[in-house]
């Protein structure tokens, strides 16, 4: 989690007043001490240019099985009860209850043939998130930077009045360790700027961003608020020496205040029709803010889709609320006829608008778990149902996900596991080479590209791993 860095300077301006002038917040870090942190980086690596990143993060472990890659000819404990459905593009079938996916195949690739060796949520993430294998098979404190943090690094001079790297979780889901996404010896300046809670909310807002409407009409006293700690700097320290209030401050009320940043993240400037053809709820509106954000020049957003529901609607017994269906924590064909058709028309969505707004070669959209679910059925009594239910395990041995856009080809499945899913048959790949080809697509040179760990040790951003060449 990261730790306040602002220092309140005692003197003729008021702490709140001072608070009003810079207290901009990533996690509990102002953004003018953000800033600061990242001027004293190391000089950036790679090649810049235009190009930008959708992760779209599934945690639990979506069920592959279920969905981009089904057994149909398996036996029954394997193959479970739903069936696919052929799409438009001949050999990609997905299953029957994500028919929007079927209609518009040819505009993404399923990639079947990925695998790890880290079963826990904790190593999962962390094997998936940074592309090193961790240091402990458990829990979900980094010690290695997830990858959105190596993107922030490499491009941390890039200043387009917008930050450069965002994410997007449920409200108490947004600490920094939740899903591994800290950014160890890089450094609290490389974190993302977080967005939390329900966009889809009527209320919602973007914390420590944008001016609030009240706020508007005070913008002249905020500058003159930091006059007036330019004026202390400069009696304190003649040598300009002291930096409390130079650039990095001027920087964060220009972000405060900048209408970039502020149009990216306001939703209502869409149509109806587009936040509806999304949907109303959490994953739909984080899924159209995205959009929005790579449009206005982010490199880097994740967007976390865990709770299916609904605002104000209660979560039926049978549902769990992220992807980590077990039968003891779902039924999880009747979690699944809840959640997938909201997942098939948001991940269509999505992938259609970045075609039709013509951002299918600007931005790479990813969509994944930290690993797939067991091929055989494991039932279990749920914890809130009492009654036996069906459910599969944590499986880090084969696993699917969806890449679409970044000009890539699509159209295509990439791979394939074995009869009964088990493990790759064609293709065997790692979550490393999906990172080396979103290097590749963001410009940065991953062999030649490091960064010192806590001991001053040279650590290359990806240790091994080759661009998906089918992609290219």
């Amino acid at each position: 989690m990261l730790t306040p860095g602002r220092q309140i300077c005692p003197g003729p301006i008021s702490r709140r007043s001072l608070l009003q002038a810079g207290a901009l917040g990533l996690s509990s870090t102002g953004l003018g001490d953000l800033l600061r942190m990242r001027a004293h980086s190391a000089p950036a690596a790679g090649v810049e240019n235009d190009t930008s990143i959708i992760f779209i993060w599934l945690p639990g472990g979506p069920p592959h099985m279920e969905m981009y890659d089904m057994k149909p000819d398996a036996p029954v404990d394997y193959r479970g009860e739903f069936r696919p459905i052929p799409s438009v593009v001949p050999g990609l079938d997905v299953c029957e209850y994500l028919p929007l996916h079927a209609k518009l195949a040819d505009n993404f690739t399923i990639v079947r043939s990925v695998a790890h060796e880290f079963a826990d949520h904790g190593g999962g993430h962390k094997r998936f998130l940074t592309g090193r294998i961790p240091a402990t098979p458990v829990d979900t404190v980094n010690d290695s930077p997830m990858v959105g943090s190596i993107v922030a690094k490499v491009r941390e001079k890039r200043n387009l009045g917008i930050p450069n790297y965002v994410s997007g979780a449920d409200a108490g889901r947004q600490d920094i360790d939740v899903f591994a996404f800290g950014s160890a010896y890089l450094g609290a300046e490389t974190h993302p700027f977080s967005v939390v809670g329900d966009p889809s909310a009527p209320k919602f807002e973007v914390k420590n961003l944008s001016l609030a409407r009240e706020m508007e009409g005070r913008l002249d006293d905020r500058v003159a608020l930091l006059s007036g700690l330019d004026r202390i700097r400069r009696h304190s320290d003649a040598r300009g020496t002291m930096h409390a209030v130079d650039e990095f401050n001027e920087r964060a009320l220009t972000l405060l205040t900048s209408d970039k940043a502020r149009n990216a993240f306001d939703l209502s400037q869409e149509p109806a029709a587009v936040r509806e053809r999304y949907g109303m709820h959490p994953w739909g509106q984080r899924a159209l803010m995205a959009r929005r954000l790579v449009e206005a020049g982010v490199s880097f957003v994740t967007m976390v889709w865990e709770n299916c529901i609904a605002p104000g609607q209660p979560m039926p017994k049978e549902l769990v609320y992220n992807w980590d269906s077990h039968g003891v924590n779902c039924h999880m064909y009747k979690d699944a006829l809840v959640r997938f058709p909201i997942y098939d028309r948001t991940v269509t969505a999505l992938v259609e608008d970045l075609y039709r707004r013509g951002l299918d070669k600007k931005v790479l959209l990813v969509v994944t778990g930290e690993f797939g679910r067991t091929p055989r059925l494991n039932p279990g009594i749920g914890t809130q149902t009492g009654v036996m239910q069906p459910g599969r395990d944590h499986w880090p041995q084969a696993m699917s996900f969806l890449v679409s856009g970044g000009g890539m080809r699509t159209g295509q499945v990439v791979g394939s596991t074995n009869a009964r899913g088990e493990h790759p048959k064609d293709r065997p790949l790692t979550p490393n080479d999906l990172w080396a080809t979103v290097y590749r697509h963001l410009g940065i040179d991953y062999n030649n590209t490091a960064f010192p760990d806590h001991r001053g040790r040279p650590m290359p951003i990806l240790p091994f791993g080759e661009p998906i060449a089918e992609l290219l």
